[in-house]
């Protein structure tokens, strides 16, 4: 299976959904978006793919969101979409895309929704003590 996270290793969420695709035994191409943000087009993809609005793609908190001005309604998704690519930190994270689908793994245990379920076979906890599967590997969230 092939699957891509949008990263940032400063995110616990983003931490905890790359270590859930790796219990998985899968290793992802990891792409550290603040570094290497994806295009435009590919941007509008997976917004789009993972049944998201590019509004509600948008990462508001620790961002410069207000700042910008990006509230007002009367902007469109291709200036909302130019904002996010200006400035990487507007992109709400982590975006994961597999084979399964697309989705913005915000809690990050929404991942799971897009990995092969017969794939885990043993307990994962999150780095704040949440369980998210049992010993034998069942979703517990």
């Amino acid at each position: 299976m092939t699957v891509t996270i949008y990263h940032n290793p400063a995110c616990g969420t983003s931490r905890n959904t790359l270590d859930l695709i790796r219990h998985a035994g899968i290793e992802p191409a990891v792409i550290e978006y603040l570094k290497t943000p994806p295009s435009k087009e590919q941007l509008a993809k997976m917004i789009a793919d993972s049944g998201l609005s590019v509004r509600e793609a948008i990462r508001e908190k620790g961002t410069p969101y207000e700042e910008l001005g990006l509230a007002d309604p009367a902007l469109s998704d291709d200036q909302l979409l130019d904002a996010m690519i200006a400035t990487p930190i507007l992109i709400n994270r982590p975006l994961v895309v597999t084979d399964m689908g697309t989705r913005l793994c915000r809690p990050s245990e929404v991942v799971l929704d897009i990995l092969p379920s017969d794939a885990f076979t043993s307990a994962f906890v999150k780095e704040d003590g949440e369980a998210v599967l049992d010993a034998e590997g069942k979703r517990i969230v």
